[in-house]
């Protein structure tokens, strides 16, 4: 490892990678932020370029798009409350309250700042423990996977800790939304109403720009202001949020990106679980939970460096095993076939130049995030001083092409028309739009993995029970989901006790 790690840092220091990085960087941050284009999109529109470089080059300039456009999502849910990766969900909850504050800037350096720390980190993992950890990811089977999802619908409980009736109703109406097409058990549609074109389901990405983009434009309008929110730039609120990431955030951050490099090794999990999880988590073990949701810069960080550092996760099982973890490791994968390049643990031997160089530009790429994502954080925070009228034409212009351009079919339209309509009145009803962006994306892996269980039950011992507490991973993530489900419960006795502290303090 060490005689092909130096030459790896001496091909990062050539021009043309160096500039391959920070075009990749910029493009990728564009297509995040934009509604409707995703990291996948992104980097499979790239792949044909890439033959035409040698795949040393054509790979960096791959992971530097998949980076900056899992980080590019942020900008669009800090400032429009529009998440342009599905990953991002999670840091609308407390960044786009920061922009309402005019906080944009401060927002915008939070996710930045934390994106790069979250890619490190699952770098350094990809780097050092790649094959160890594979080798635990496929202990990963249909029950583990169950337990994990259920453990991530749980965190409706605490996201809607003030309401949670319609928190889990919310939820609730997602998965019922989710069940549109063909069951992936048995095959057979359902609720399509003869629709050929819905046999496919309800996607979930104009599902998002539904409930988060074309919704917020209705918000917008309603609301009958000029501009989306005032923007008032301070000086030196870099430097004052790096100060505060680095001795008040060490451990949400650290946390969180723990958690997204073990949920980016699982095939199929991706940003939007990790980036739940950790919010979730942070929560949990905050002093002030209270204070998530109102423009918290935990908040924040916690969503950000779960789902940069799920990059690095994901790649682990696609390099090692030929596994992708995610959409874009696939997509890489491809590119590495194409090439003529086979993943597995022997890419670390016969090609091990091209491997370890990879993984260090890796590193190189979430350096280099930092002054490319300030440059562009600028430039974009900016967007707050458009007319709001130009602002929420542009986003339901973008809205439709991003809609569209995924299946090329008018039903992905109008499922962001009707979602959008839903996310609107179902918010001025106190329905969570959180919780039901999240039933939308798990409960189809909710009810496969359940399949998987049912289909191994007959030839067990035990039955269905077995299945699905036979293993340790089984056990400890069932606890985990019995802990988050009584959270709320802890929290508001917390609360309880501080505010009958506080009261005694004011009477004293």
């Amino acid at each position: 490892m060490s005689e092909l790690v130096i030459p790896a840092f001496l091909h990062m220091l050539e021009p043309l990678n160096i500039f391959l990085i920070i075009v990749g960087l910029v493009g990728g941050i564009l297509v995040g932020a934009l509604p409707g284009l995703t990291a996948t999109m992104g980097v499979a529109l790239m792949v044909p370029v890439t033959f035409a470089m040698n795949p040393v080059s054509g790979l960096i300039m791959l992971g530097a798009i998949y980076v900056g456009a899992i980080y590019g999502g942020a900008n669009s849910a800090i400032l429009i409350c529009t998440p342009g990766t599905p990953s991002s969900v999670a840091t609308t909850f407390d960044g786009w309250p920061m922009c309402q504050q005019g906080r944009a800037d401060e927002g915008l350096y939070v996710s930045l700042l934390s994106s790069s720390f979250g890619g490190i980190v699952g770098t350094f993992f990809l780097l050092f423990l790649a094959a160890a950890l594979a080798r635990f990811a496929l202990r990963f089977g249909g029950p583990e996977n169950f337990w994990l999802c259920l453990f991530g619908l749980s965190t409706i409980a605490v996201m809607s800790m003030d309401n949670m009736g319609k928190g889990i109703i919310s939820g609730a109406l997602g998965m019922l939304i989710a069940t549109v097409g063909l069951d992936p058990n048995s095959g057979a549609p359902r609720f399509i109403f003869g629709n050929y074109e819905l046999v496919q389901g309800v996607s979930v990405i104009p599902c998002m720009i539904g409930l988060f983009s074309f919704s917020q434009v209705l918000f917008l309008i309603g609301s009958r202001k000029q501009f989306i929110a005032s923007y008032n730039p301070r000086k030196g609120a870099f430097w004052g949020v790096f100060r505060y990431l680095a001795t008040k955030c060490k451990t949400v951050l650290t946390r969180s990106s723990l958690i997204g490099t073990w949920v980016g090794m699982l095939p199929g999990a991706g940003g939007e679980i990790a980036s739940i999880i950790a919010y979730n988590e942070s929560k949990r073990w905050s002093d002030k939970p209270e204070m998530y949701g109102t423009g918290c810069i935990e908040g924040v960080a916690s969503s950000e460096s779960a789902n940069n550092a799920v990059i690095g996760g994901s790649l682990i099982p696609m390099l090692t095993l030929g596994i992708p973890g995610s959409a874009v490791a696939a997509v890489i994968l491809g590119a590495l076939m194409a090439h003529g390049i086979q993943p597995g643990f022997k890419i670390f031997t016969v090609t091990g130049d091209l491997a370890y160089t990879f993984i260090i530009s890796q590193f190189m790429v979430n350096i280099l995030m930092v002054p490319v994502g300030y440059v562009l954080c600028r430039c974009m925070a900016h967007l707050l001083n458009i007319r709001l009228t130009l602002v929420a034409i542009g986003i339901v212009v973008l809205s439709f092409i991003g809609a569209y351009a995924i299946n090329n079919s008018l039903v992905d339209i109008w499922v962001v028309v009707l979602f959008g309509f839903l996310g609107y009145f179902g918010g001025r009803m106190g329905m969570d739009t959180g919780a039901m962006a999240l039933g939308v994306i798990l409960g189809p892996m909710v009810e496969e993995n359940l399949g998987k269980c049912l289909d191994l039950a007959p030839a067990v011992d035990g039955g269905l029970f077995a299945v699905m507490t036979g293993s340790l991973i089984s056990k400890i993530l069932i606890l985990a989901l019995v802990l988050s489900l009584l959270t709320p419960l802890w929290l508001a006795r917390k609360k309880r006790l501080r505010d009958a502290e506080r009261q005694e303090v004011s009477h004293a």
